[in-house]
């Protein structure tokens, strides 16, 4: 009787084994590969890479891994280099595709492995092997306005400028690349001012004290006709203190605010009818403890000078700043005597020299002349609905600067 069960028992686990083989054999690279022993019942999942393909060559060091999940709960992606060394990434939010937070190699082969995981423990398991193209010729460089460390105002957008135009088709895929963290989380969004230039600002000014962290990923990415991101940047950096300046022509006085509180008030001259200053939001975009202003290629004769100049702050491109004036102490606070400019007196302008950040946001008030676009950061010129127009990425309102992850959110 013993003889004949376990022979039976045999037949049976024999059947099985043939059965499986041939499931085996019929299956392909991307077939779920049950775990353990018995194959648990309920729906099948599986899971498969759908980019970059098994055995792709010349792929960017950009890549993402694509795949297509079914009867998943769950999902992970592991890439290796030829070597076995894993490479760091993240998911993007929905769990179809995943982003290496670093550029590939060149040259260099990679594998991907997706698990999906469902109900009751199912799971399944999809590999791609492929290659990194060569290094191209044609590399882009970026650059930006924020350096590790810095201490920056409220007001500070995140600058960066690429070395060749980007095509408007390829913008949505270099904005998912630009990674944006916040300590504490604060809603914001790139808005692209030309086809060289995008800016991150925050909806409000950053709040006082806000740690940033900017992880820009576009080493490798294709920027179009051929050319390809140099290298990836990486920026981390700090806001400080909630230090705002406001100019009121009516008044010719500014208004120093640290942290919500008056610190100081200082009179100021401003432009001449004939040469107005600008009414708007600018910031503090240099600065320059001596230096010289020099006209003398203006084309009106009665513009041109050439003068020394002490604790210059530039607010535009155009030529205006916060100086040092001691040749108008006298018209500071009564009347507007300069040729755009803020004037005050050395006292005063040393001590606003010292106090202020590069991002400080200046507002001036009532001038006879609007602040021109492009002349300077305008980042605090638009209102927040006007902004995010600029965005190559669709909005999604509500959305934080919370995570550093490759959200394709305005924080990304």
């Amino acid at each position: 009787m013993n003889g004949t069960s376990t022979q039976s028992r045999a037949l049976r686990a024999s059947a099985l084994a043939a059965v499986l083989g041939l499931l085996t054999a019929c299956s392909g690279q991307d077939a779920p590969r049950w775990r353990g022993g018995e194959q648990p019942k309920g729906p099948q999942v599986a899971a498969v890479v759908t980019a970059p393909a098994a055995n792709a060559k010349n792929v960017p060091a950009s890549a993402e891994i694509e795949f297509r999940t079914e009867k998943a709960t769950s999902a992970s992606v592991e890439l290796k280099d030829s070597a076995g060394k894993p490479v760091e990434g993240e998911l993007r939010p929905g769990g179809t595709s995943w982003m290496p937070m670093g550029q590939l190699e060149y040259g260099e082969t990679y594998t991907a492995t997706v698990t999906a995981v469902g109900a009751e423990g199912r799971s399944a398991t999809a590999t791609s092997t492929f290659t990194v193209m060569s290094k191209p010729v044609n590399l882009v460089r970026a650059f930006t306005n924020i350096g590790d460390d810095m201490v920056v105002g409220v007001g500070m957008p995140m600058v960066l400028r690429f070395g060749r135009g980007v095509p408007q088709a390829q913008r949505a895929s270099v904005q998912r690349r630009l990674l944006v963290q916040t300590t504490p989380p604060q809603e914001g969004i790139w808005h692209w001012f030309s086809d060289t230039e995008v800016h991150y600002r925050p909806k409000r000014y950053w709040q006082a004290e806000t740690q940033l962290s900017f992880r820009l990923l576009t080493g490798g990415l294709p920027l179009g006709g051929g050319w390809y991101g140099r290298s990836d940047l990486t920026v981390a950096a700090r806001v400080g203190s909630a230090l705002v300046m406001t100019v009121d022509n009516a008044t010719k006085q500014m208004t120093v605010t640290e942290n919500g509180r008056v610190v100081k008030t200082i009179p100021v001259s401003l432009g001449k009818p004939a040469t107005p200053s600008s009414s708007g939001t600018m910031v503090v975009m240099e600065k320059a403890r001596k230096t010289v202003f020099d006209t003398m290629q203006d084309p009106d004769p009665r513009n041109r000078y050439r003068i020394d100049i002490e604790y210059a702050q530039r607010l535009t491109w155009g030529g205006e700043f916060l100086h040092a004036a001691p040749w108008s102490v006298a018209d500071q606070g009564r009347r507007n005597v300069s040729h755009g400019c803020v004037n005050m007196s050395m006292a005063n302008a040393e001590w606003l020299f010292n106090k202020t950040k590069l991002g400080d946001p200046v507002v001036v008030k009532g001038t006879e002349r609007r602040l021109q676009y492009g002349n300077g950061w305008m980042d605090w010129t638009m209102s927040w609905e006007e902004y995010v127009k600029g965005s190559a990425v669709p909005y999604e309102p509500g959305a934080s600067a919370a995570s550093a992850g490759p959200s394709p959110s305005p924080s990304g």
